[in-house]
């Protein structure tokens, strides 16, 4: 059991967390304290890339949130998976390793976050990033902890799904974390010999190896410890108070995160005040802006046995697959399923893809209690890049074990659901295609019978969901922007000796997946803990640069 002092205090061992607390056990004369509240990342289905369903369907190793009932998804709550592992939502999540359309991160700055355009955080991706697949340059690394690479030997499927939209005059993608994250192709994965890479796994372990990182797991924290308005140390639940000399770092993640905060009494002063909780810090924009990505699948199902699947014809298969991971850690069990990609632009109109098209060469999940496909078939699940409803993460209670209210406010701005409408029927279009045909698919959701504008938007309130990309609650701005919770340099807003480094202090939500923007947010938090001077920005040839690369229509 740990007691003391420490130089640092980390809250969460997730892929931000490990990442700024191995970077400050770099200093071996400074010790770091990493305060996780779940337990150890040591389960087969976390280190399986296939058992992906498997790692977020155990209790164990998911806090398993749900949002408040949601009028734009049909009064239904939407689950929240969340880490609950040392690994956090890195050690639970798909694997996939993108990092955003280059002008969110433009975007970011021109919002007033200083030092956090695409050329000033590309080099804290490279630095992170060892590709199996690409050679080092101003876009890649390869002499980084963290491993990317493309699933060997990827299903059939992607293969004509890639045709399909070859088809429509969608163009192919050479790249996706290159200068132009356009179109489609195979994706990469953070998977290293057959096994799933965090930065709990590839930072945070060897680091502790130092001797100067200390890791408490099942550490529920209870609140910060502020005094004369500077974070001294933290309070767990067990009534420990660990203190910091120099710097307290929150990485719980954008639910958890501005939950920590608003028990420390760091957050809105009335709401706090409706809980009892003595305000420390009136800080109206904590657990305010919530973001996430909707996502709406077209499934098909098939009698072929190429697809991934569990059947009797194709149990011998199986059963080699099996075997054969075993002994080698190759084979499909060694990828995350999800093994190409697209990102469109559903209306020629704008300026970069507004959705991303998840293929899956599989069958939905239909047997309860089982984390694979029985059958066989494959979908595609298009998701809305860019929403613009927010949404909040409030207290049900002062008491840290009960779980904070979640209300994203889903799919209520009226311009959200329209780009999924223009990308399901584009998918449609993809299965009906030539490619797909020797499949003899057959539409199961949302079936034939959807046609009209009415009965698509009727279909994605009903079956949608989120892939689980919450960012926003602890948002980042300039002086003066009354919503922002920390500066450009992740210091929390009026308190000194606390940052917060995670999804949650993102402005806006990128376009695209969150892990790897997550892993950068950790690299330059810890710069900034240690004073380091900021990397030098990325050298970008003129014509890289998307945002002023001139568009030309596409198929809508």
């Amino acid at each position: 059991m740990l007691a003391g002092e420490f130089d640092y205090i980390v809250i969460g061992a997730g892929s931000s967390g490990a990442c700024v607390a191995a970077r400050l056990g770099e200093d071996t004369s400074k010790t770091v304290c990493v305060l996780e509240a779940g337990g150890h990342d040591s389960h087969p289905f976390i280190h399986v890339p296939s058992f992906v369903a498997a790692a977020i369907g155990r209790k164990a190793t998911n806090w398993g949130f749900e949002t408040v009932p949601q009028p734009g998804m049909a009064g239904r709550r939407i689950g929240v998976p969340r880490g609950k592992v040392i690994g956090g939502s890195g050690s639970i999540n798909g694997m996939v390793y993108f990092r955003g359309h280059p002008t969110d991160y433009d975007d970011w700055a021109d919002a007033g976050c200083t030092g956090w355009s695409y050329a000033e955080v590309l080099p804290y991706f490279t630095r992170t990033e060892h590709n199996e697949d690409y050679p080092a340059s101003v876009f890649h690394g390869t002499s980084g902890p963290i491993n990317a690479k493309m699933v060997e030997g990827p299903n059939p499927l992607n293969y004509a799904f890639m045709a399909a939209l070859a088809e429509q005059q969608f163009p192919a993608c050479p790249d996706f974390n290159g200068p132009d994250p356009e179109g489609y192709g195979r994706r990469q994965g953070l998977i290293r010999d057959g096994q799933r890479e965090s930065t709990a796994k590839n930072m945070l372990r060897p680091a502790m190896a130092r001797g100067n990182i200390h890791l408490q797991v099942d550490a529920r924290v209870a609140r910060i410890v502020v005094e004369n308005r500077r974070a001294v140390g933290v309070e767990l639940t067990d009534g420990r108070i660990l203190r910091a000399r120099h710097e307290v770092i929150l990485s719980a993640g954008a639910v958890q995160s501005p939950h920590i905060l608003m028990l420390s009494g760091i957050g809105p002063a009335a709401h706090l005040r409706e809980h009892g909780i003595a305000v420390v810090h009136d800080l109206p924009g904590v657990g305010q802006n919530y973001q996430d990505h909707v996502a709406s699948p077209i499934h098909m199902e098939t009698g072929d046995m190429t697809s991934y699947g569990i059947s009797w014809r194709a149990m011998p298969r199986n059963v080699l697959q099996f075997f054969n991971y075993l002994l080698t850690r190759k084979g499909p069990l060694a990828g995350n399923v999800f093994e190409s990609v697209a990102f469109l632009r559903t209306d020629p109109s704008l300026s970069k893809p507004d959705v991303q098209f998840v293929f899956q060469p599989a069958k939905r999940l239909t047997v309860k209690g089982v984390p694979f496909p029985v059958g066989h078939g494959y979908a595609i699940s298009p998701v809305a890049l860019y929403p613009k409803s927010r949404g909040e993460v409030t207290l049900a209670s002062a008491d840290p074990a009960a779980a904070p209210l979640i209300d994203p406010h889903l799919l209520e701005h009226p311009d959200d659901i329209q780009p999924l409408i223009r990308a399901l029927k584009i998918a449609r279009t993809a299965f009906a295609s030539q490619p797909f045909a020797k499949y003899q698919g057959t539409e199961v959701a949302p079936g034939p019978e959807c046609q009209s504008d009415e009965q698509w938007d009727a279909y994605i309130r009903e079956t949608g969901y989120t892939v689980h990309h919450p960012v926003g609650t602890c948002k980042m701005g300039a002086a003066g922007d009354s919503s922002a919770v920390v500066d450009p340099e992740l210091r929390l807003i009026g308190i000194e000796g606390l940052r917060v480094a995670d999804a949650s202090v993102m402005p806006l939500v990128i376009g695209g997946n969150t892990n790897a923007p997550c892993v950068m947010i950790g690299e330059k938090c810890a710069d900034f803990v240690l004073g380091k001077a900021r990397l030098t920005p990325a050298q970008l040839p003129e014509e890289s640069v998307a945002r002023y690369k001139p568009k030309t229509a596409v198929a809508a």
